[in-house]
């Protein structure tokens, strides 16, 4: 059975992110943030529904298709079903539900977007990625479900992928990287570790509550963070500039992919 009517149309996440840097430099921060869980079909609904939120319009909080997949205006369903049927994944209708940063006053910068994909029976099918660097592009793996998953595991949904996208000026792309996830509920849970020939070298983390998505929570939560997306780029090349300084060797960007997916 599809979960999408049991399910609200969106929710908020209050959360923390964390970069820990394994290799010399060493170096971790820790920053606040928020994020949205939107049933892709049903963000028309919260549009109506909300003072502080708009699709595709200006608003306090903001989410715009020209941000995801191919950037098509409805094309959101579309795009993750092309991805999927890559895969030989077929939903047969199923929800899926998109994790991201929002516009706040109309900007945002989103380092990853995880769209959740659900059969129409309630089975988790797979995951999508979507990670986006400083430089304007972006790469989308895809995380089918584990061949066991342990439902009562801290990180019930483990994956590994070889990188294929350069996002970081002190790390190659010679790399492997581990996905642990939760099923996003009252709790949010996401380890991204980085490997290269079997040795940890990079974390990264994002944990949060779930908020309801209400007009007073978006107001309270932009008012906590006014600045969030702003500080999110911001502290990616603060951070990049200490880790400079302490002598990481530069990397020059390579050709972006030559596929959309990996």
């Amino acid at each position: 059975m599809n979960r999408a009517g049991h399910t609200p149309a969106g929710s908020l996440y209050r959360a923390k992110v964390m970069h820990r840097r394994r290799v010399a430099p060493l170096y971790r921060f820790v920053y606040r943030i928020f994020y949205l869980l939107l049933d892709i079909d049903r963000i028309d609904q919260l549009d109506r529904s909300l003072r502080w939120f708009s699709r595709n319009r200006f608003n306090l909080l903001s989410f715009h298709d020209a941000d995801y997949g191919r950037g098509e205006r409805g094309g959101l369903r579309r795009w993750a079903q092309s991805v999927l049927a890559d895969g030989g994944i077929d939903l047969a209708g199923g929800r899926i539900q998109l994790l991201t940063l929002p516009r706040v006053l109309g900007f945002a910068f989103n380092p990853i977007s995880l769209w959740y994909c659900d059969h129409a029976d309630g089975r988790r099918l797979a995951v999508i990625a979507e990670v986006r660097n400083t430089f304007g592009e972006k790469h989308s793996y895809l995380l089918p479900a584990p061949a066991s998953r342990d439902g009562g595991a801290a990180y019930p949904w483990i994956q590994h992928k070889d990188k294929n996208f350069h996002v970081s000026p002190f790390f190659d792309l010679v790399g492997r990287y581990r996905f642990e996830l939760n099923d996003p509920a009252d709790e949010l849970r996401v380890v991204i570790h980085e490997t290269r020939e079997g040795e940890p070298i990079f974390d990264a983390t994002l944990a949060g509550r779930r908020l309801p998505m209400t007009d007073r929570q978006m107001v309270l939560q932009v008012l906590r963070m006014p600045w969030m997306t702003i500080k999110v780029v911001i502290g990616i090349h603060w951070q990049a500039l200490k880790i400079w300084l302490r002598g990481a060797r530069f990397h020059r960007k390579p050709a972006p992919p030559s596929t959309e997916i990996s």
